[in-house]
């Protein structure tokens, strides 16, 4: 059985590979083997309790870039339902690294937009890795607007590497695409809840992440740059990410001590991947609560403090 375990949990891949072996012998064989079977089981959630009870930073960003972790399509299937994906930006053409459209919470209208990176070669091709160009942000404005028209909740998925820093991504105006996305949202008169459910990198992230709620997976990661690309700025070497990440604060625990964060939602042992559904409902009902209450207050506090929310970041006292 294929985990996919990252480096810091190979103890917990021995012992399942024990129990994968074990299982086998007991389909085949008339010897009653449960006993050693849930013995391990249990062994093997307690280590793995363990070890995530003391992840390190740069762990932390481990699992949020873990190839099975949820994306936003995903989190579409799980939590929405009659979902209507929208196209285009109107001038240039579809990006599909980012991802959008009208769908139904329980029986609540609502705008869902959020990153996607894709499985496998294809996939990821076509999501560009779920790092988006300047047409991707039209696209998050387009939609944001139309849900401004129809009076619908705006709610952001955030997972990206950062935006497409290429040539033609560049040639296109990316960081006025960012800007103008930051800019326009900051003013759009539904309530905006983001969750960030992977990595959250640079203005790629943050332009869809103006909201008046922010929340965050528990092993996701938000931040202004990666932590090997911070490593190579300061020491000149990708290798000292581990120190970059510590250093940097990019865990939802800090952030939440910052007041840059507002809610935490905890994920299954082990990571969002290993149990979907049960991250997902996480998610659904934090969502229906926040709409519910940000529904309740008036758009012109709900856009001063969207505002007062956005200039305080970075604030020092």
């Amino acid at each position: 059985m294929n985990h996919d375990y990252l480096s810091f949990e190979q103890p917990i891949a021995e012992l399942q590979a024990k129990i994968d072996e074990l299982s086998l012998v007991d389909s085949e064989s008339s010897i009653d083997i449960n006993n050693e079977i849930e013995n391990l089981q249990k062994k093997s959630e307690e280590l793995t309790e363990k070890i995530y009870s003391k992840l390190s930073s740069w762990q932390v960003s481990q699992v949020a870039r873990h190839p099975l972790r949820p994306y936003t399509q995903d989190y579409i299937e799980y939590i929405f339902t009659d979902f209507e994906e929208l196209h285009g930006d109107r001038l240039f053409g579809d990006d599909q690294s980012l991802i959008g459209g009208i769908a139904k919470i329980e029986s609540i209208p609502v705008m869902v937009l959020g990153h996607q990176k894709g499985r496998g070669t294809n996939e990821k091709v076509k999501h560009n890795f779920g790092m988006p160009r300047p047409e991707g942000y039209r696209k998050a404005r387009r939609l944001m607007k139309l849900a401004e028209k129809f009076k619908l909740p705006i709610l952001t998925f955030i997972d990206t590497p950062g935006a497409y820093p290429g040539m033609d991504s560049e040639e296109r105006g990316i960081n006025e695409a960012i800007a103008k996305t930051m800019a326009i949202t900051s003013k759009i008169k539904v309530p905006i809840i983001s969750t960030v459910t992977g990595e959250g990198n640079s203005g790629g992230a943050i332009a869809i992440g103006v909201a008046d709620q922010l929340n965050m997976l528990q092993y996701s990661t938000y931040t202004v740059i990666t932590p090997e690309g911070c490593a190579t700025i300061l020491w000149k070497s990708s290798s000292r990410a581990p120190e970059a990440a510590e250093s940097m604060g990019i865990t939802a625990d800090r952030l939440h001590k910052l007041g840059i964060v507002d809610q935490i939602i905890q994920e299954p042992l082990g990571g969002a991947h290993r149990d979907v559904v049960d991250a997902a409902n996480k998610i659904k009902s934090l969502l229906l609560e926040q709409i519910d209450r940000l529904s309740r207050i008036s758009v012109e506090d709900l856009l001063d403090r969207r505002y007062d929310r956005l200039m305080s970041y970075g604030v020092h006292s």
